[in-house]
């Protein structure tokens, strides 16, 4: 190399040196473009091109091998995390997520079985690849199988026996049974659709009977509202979104926070954002400060959260609005102990509706205005529902597709249902519950991860009716990262089969249940 150069360099071949860079910054290739060469300079050009070409196929082998290698290892990582993830029977929840009264023996037993499971299909698969190189297809019939001589052959033929008499069958019923699951779904979708379509062209909604309390009722004394308690259950919210702010100019004075105090002051500032907002936002509802009352249920274990939402608390206080912080020391049954443990104080006998916002919930000043007074004469009506919007929904691809799937939920499904059925599933927050309602429902349970679900199903089930207003709005935000999206989805849908598993003999024996079985038109009343 350093003779042919030397030779290039004087001059021999009658060209100039060009260094050209590959993609790779640690190499450069010589090349030397001839002015004029003749034929022994066109031989050593060849010669010279010839390695050039080798060098470059060097550093692309060198490449792939370098992301091959990458790629391996990636895999092996993950599946080494995978196998010490299933070795200590864990699911992508943490440990403290486990429903109420789940054995972890139980959950051991279980995932041993998918252990197996999973060692036993690798095998058969196995099996199955060796039998399809000695050219042994399915189109082969057993008898033909069972002429071939050997173990091997011998075992195999058993095991097509065995999948042609027995599991064909069972899975073809299987595939049968997800086909009629797979039109039912559709149909259902199909009804939905239909049901939202003719609700916008006849221009259908609750409207709030004449009498009731609205956003226009200015001169209307405190006496004419009725008494509202509102609840705020927190837990350790250091992720959640606070809505508005991180639109404002407060959200510039955050990330100079950020950058000159590192994450741990990050941290602090971005939860007292998020509790400044949403405390205040309930707080600064229209409507009269002697007819309501926020609770704001703390079940943080961390001191410097606690101390920041109490220090909230008390600035209200000071303002004059009726708030109260309250910080279980056992922490038992979740968000619904935490809720159970609030309507049993002796001063929620004083009030008629209880309205409930999750920690990154912002509602509108006129919310209540918008909600109550659909109960006023309605006194079947337990339940006001709004819908969520999100502050967020264009900021990355993962939020516009969750903003997809919500507003689908919302502008369709508890829409519909809310307008033909006066049944849908309560979301948890931004919904206004008649106390009476829950009381009769038998009360916030905590023996499944889904409460919401559970008390709507009771509540529904004793008589009591659901409204749900498509045009009454609170903001929220939506998760931006895989992680946090796959927690909050993991807490949504790890608890309905258990809810129906155990309120299944409870919607046979009822009366909503036999009224439609019997074909009786009777509407059924809070009372029974």
């Amino acid at each position: 190399m350093a003779q042919w150069w030397g030779r290039e360099a004087r001059g021999g071949g009658g060209g100039t040196s060009v260094v050209v860079k590959m993609e790779s910054p640690d190499w450069a290739v010589p090349q030397s473009e001839a002015a004029g060469a003749g034929p022994a300079g066109g031989k050593a050009g060849r010669g010279k091109n010839a390695r050039q070409i080798t060098w470059v196929l060097l550093l692309k082998a060198h490449r792939a091998a370098g992301k091959l290698t990458g790629a391996a290892s990636a895999a092996l990582s993950v599946a080494a995390a995978a196998r010490r993830r299933v070795a200590a029977g864990r699911t992508d929840a943490d440990a403290g997520a486990a429903p109420p009264g789940e054995s972890p023996a139980l959950r051991t037993r279980f995932y041993g079985c998918l252990r197996a499971f999973l060692v036993l299909s690798m095998l058969l698969l196995a099996v199955d690849v060796a039998a399809h190189l000695q050219g042994w297809h399915l189109a082969v019939d057993v008898p033909d199988l069972l002429a071939v001589e050997g173990l091997f052959a011998a075992g195999y033929a058993s095991w097509v026996r065995i999948r042609l008499e027995y599991l064909a069958p069972a899975l073809q019923f299987l595939a049968n049974a997800c086909v009629v699951l797979f039109l039912i779904q559709s149909a259902d979708r199909l009804i939905l659709c239909l049901g939202c379509l003719w609700i916008k062209l006849r221009g259908i909604k609750p409207v709030p009977k004449a009498g009731g309390k609205g956003s226009d009722d200015v001169e209307a004394g405190a006496g004419e509202f009725p008494m509202v308690l509102m609840q705020i259950p927190m837990c350790n919210e250091k992720e959640v979104a606070s809505g508005d702010w991180a639109l404002s100019a407060q959200a510039a004075l955050v990330v100079a926070e950020i950058e000159r105090f590192g994450s741990e002051a990050a941290i602090v500032l971005w939860t007292q954002q998020v509790y400044q907002q949403s405390i205040g936002a309930v707080c600064s509802l229209d409507w009269p400060r002697s007819n309501f009352l926020v609770q704001v249920l703390d079940d943080s274990d961390d001191a410097a959260t606690s101390t920041l939402i109490k220090e909230e608390v008390e600035k209200w206080q000071r303002e004059g609005v009726r708030v109260l912080y309250r910080h279980r020391v056992i922490r038992d049954g979740y968000k619904a102990g935490n809720l159970k443990s609030a309507m049993n104080c002796s001063y929620v006998k004083d009030y008629e509706f209880v309205v409930i916002f999750d920690a990154d919930f912002q509602p509108q000043p006129d919310f209540l205005k918008r909600t109550v007074p659909h109960f006023k004469g309605n006194e079947d009506v337990g339940l006001v529902q709004a819908r969520w919007s999100f502050v967020n929904k264009d900021e990355n691809l993962l939020t516009r597709l969750q903003n997809i799937n919500l507003c689908f939920h919302f502008e369709v499904e508890q829409q519909v249902n809310g307008i033909f059925l006066n049944f849908f599933g309560f979301n948890g927050t931004a919904g206004v519950w008649r106390i009476k309602a829950l009381e009769d429902s038998g009360g916030w349970m905590e023996r499944t991860t889904v409460e919401d679900m559970d008390i709507a199903v009771r509540a529904h089930l004793k008589g009591w009716k659901f409204l749900f207003l498509n045009d009454v709005e609170c903001q929220c935000e939506l998760p931006e990262s895989y992680e946090a999206y796959r927690k909050q989805q993991h807490r949504w849908h790890s608890g309905p089969m258990q809810l129906f598993r155990l309120c299944f003999m409870d919607i046979i024996k009822s009366k909503i249940c036999s009224h439609l079985v019997l074909g009786d038109g009777r509407q059924v009343g809070p009372e029974g």
